[in-house]
């Protein structure tokens, strides 16, 4: 029998995901709508964290409180008895980023690093059943990567699951309802006197997904059959192209809306497009970027810009005649094409995006920030220029 404060304790943890849950609900509803081709015997609450595996774990934590503004949340390493790894794990609103680095050269991590180069791993997702989403998945095609096993400690204890998806990205499902622990099992609270504001990120928008020729429609199927996933829009090389390059990508959405996958593949061009020289650098499929949400896109802009993290740039002519293709739009265009913020429209509202450059040193891995006006859109008014504007840094790396 749990004594009184345990029970006082997992009392209060309840209500605590209840609370949690209405503000997932909230977010998802400014996300994005239901989504009723979708088949929701997989139902997910969100995005419980991302993890990436790093060279340093210690100096990357360091650049995304610095750079980003996360805060610092857990730790496990050598101190926690952990002897073949370290990670440390970050938070801003409702982002949770793993930062992991190997302790030894004959780790498997190390392997992937050597591979890759630092690169998002897992894709972990919240759900209220780990076990029957493995048995879900699996029984529908998915490869197994870890079967439902239990983890505790003393604050609690977690179940969880996963399984492989493109490339060696993995998604695995964490079912913490019986945990008020400050990560997981095993990690314990990470005490920092070093701690910068936040920016104004608040939740994962959508992870995209780069794949090689001709597998795009393959993780599309997977999404939908495995996953129980439905399309939202499609785009071929019409809608994304240039002089030189193009690229075709599907978004697959889950059916509460709050899990967004779209998937890129490379279409054939003059020259190497991102997705190529992703795939060339990265060896392989792999997440391309993270994009976060946030309520004033100018001021987390400016506040991104004055730590030092670099964006890309559009021409100045954009902004000579975007209003009259997008419509009136609360904020003032000035501060908007001194930052070099994107403006799109769709039939639901309007959204206003912006992407940084690599934040890692192989052209692979970046962030977008956007800010939803109601539209539930991508930005498909902004593709050329923001294509062209990542050819001109391609030019600039000689891998055009």
């Amino acid at each position: 029998m749990f004594s009184f404060a345990r029970r006082a304790a997992f009392v209060s943890l309840f209500y605590s995901n209840l609370l949690l849950m209405s503000n997932l609900t909230s977010d998802a509803q400014n996300l994005e709508k239901v989504v009723p081709e979708a088949e929701d015997f997989l139902p997910i609450n969100g995005t419980d964290y991302v993890e990436l595996y790093v060279g340093n774990a210690k100096q990357s934590a360091h650049f995304y409180k610095t750079a980003f503004g996360f805060q610092s949340v857990a730790y496990s390493g050598l101190e926690t008895g952990k002897k073949d790894e370290v990670s440390y794990v970050l938070q801003q609103d409702k982002i949770r980023l793993v930062l992991t680095t190997p302790l030894s050269p004959a780790s498997p991590i190390n392997d992937h690093i050597v591979k890759h180069g630092d690169g998002v791993k897992v894709v972990a997702l919240w759900v209220d059943d780990a076990t029957l989403s493995w048995e879900e998945t699996t029984k529908r095609g998915a490869k197994s990567f870890m079967k439902p096993e239990k983890v505790e400690d003393e604050n609690g204890f977690i179940i969880r699951s996963g399984i492989h998806t493109y490339g060696e990205t993995i998604h695995l499902f964490i079912e913490r309802k019986n945990y008020d622990g400050p990560f997981l099992p095993g990690f314990k609270k990470w005490e920092s006197e070093y701690n910068p504001k936040p920016t104004g990120l608040k939740f994962i928008d959508h992870m995209v997904g780069n794949v090689g020729w001709g597998e795009m429609n393959t993780w599309v199927d997977f999404y939908a059959r495995v996953m129980g996933f439905a399309q939202l829009i499609s785009f071929d090389d019409k809608d994304i192209s240039t002089e030189y390059t193009a690229l075709m990508s599907k978004v697959m959405s889950n059916g509460n809306g709050r899990i967004k996958f779209p998937i890129n593949e490379p279409a054939k061009g003059k020259k190497k497009s991102q997705i190529e020289e992703y795939i060339d650098f990265y060896e392989g499929a792999g997440v391309q970027h993270i994009a976060v949400a946030t309520d004033n896109i100018i001021e987390t802009v400016k506040d991104l810009r004055a730590r030092g993290v670099e964006f890309l740039r559009v021409p100045a002519t954009y902004y000579e005649t975007v209003l009259d293709r997008v419509g009136e739009i609360d904020e003032d265009l000035e501060p908007l094409k001194d930052l070099g913020i994107l403006i799109d429209r769709d039939d639901e509202g309007y959204l206003l995006q912006i992407f940084t450059k690599p934040v890692v040193d192989r052209p692979t891995m970046f962030f977008e920030i956007i800010q939803r006006k109601g539209a539930q859109s991508f930005g498909k008014g902004n593709f050329k220029a923001l294509f062209e504007a990542i050819e001109r840094e391609q030019e600039l790396r000689g891998t055009l």
